[in-house]
């Protein structure tokens, strides 16, 4: 039994968001333990009704898909505190395919944007970077299904993905504009918590 939440999702307890969109719902495992003050932000905000009918403004295929700005430009959005919050980094959760992970600008400017980790090919070379760095075996083998590892420890990681890596990759595919944003609107239609 390895400690790494997101390799053992079977056996987590804790809530976890349904994020219902105009291509269908994504179901993750959210990570209070080890990410409680992103957790309790995007818990909260979900609750609120914040994240209803904003858009996914930024798709990038193999890379990710990114959301939670309610004025669409990614240059938006706030904490349920007003104001951003510091990261939450651990060894124990990873930017792996499916991973819920939060947007920001730089160190500590935590606000309501999310991204979902959507590549599914990642470079042998990362491999062997990742195996130079001490990576956990556990972990270089879920990353072989895909991720973004230069993500790690820059972005917090908060949740994993359950069910609908179709509607995840169903996304990914979508035709994008020049500076990434869907041609046609990726709507959150609401995010449900289960706690």
């Amino acid at each position: 039994m390895n400690d790494y939440p997101q390799l053992n999702l079977e056996n987590e307890k804790g809530p976890k968001a349904i994020i219902n969109t105009n291509y269908g719902e994504m179901k993750f495992q959210l990570f209070p333990k080890q990410a409680p003050k992103a957790v309790e932000n995007f818990v909260g905000l979900a609750k609120k009704g914040f994240y209803d009918g904003i858009v996914f403004h930024r798709v990038i295929k193999d890379f990710m898909i990114q959301g939670g700005d309610p004025t669409g430009t990614g240059m938006g959005g706030q904490s349920i505190w007003e104001k951003p919050f510091e990261d939450e980094f651990s060894n124990h959760l990873f930017n792996l395919r499916g991973a819920l992970s939060m947007a920001n600008a730089g160190p500590n400017t935590n606000g309501s944007q999310f991204f979902i980790v959507q590549n599914e090919n990642l470079d042998p070379m990362m491999i062997k970077e990742m195996e130079k760095a001490s990576y956990p075996q556990a972990i270089i083998d879920e990353y072989k299904k895909g991720g973004t590892p230069w993500l790690d420890h820059r972005h917090t990681v908060f949740g994993q993905i359950v069910s609908g890596l179709d509607t995840l990759d169903k996304i990914g595919d979508v035709e994008t504009l020049p500076n990434d944003k869907p041609k046609k609107d990726v709507v959150i239609e609401n995010i449900e918590i289960i706690d």
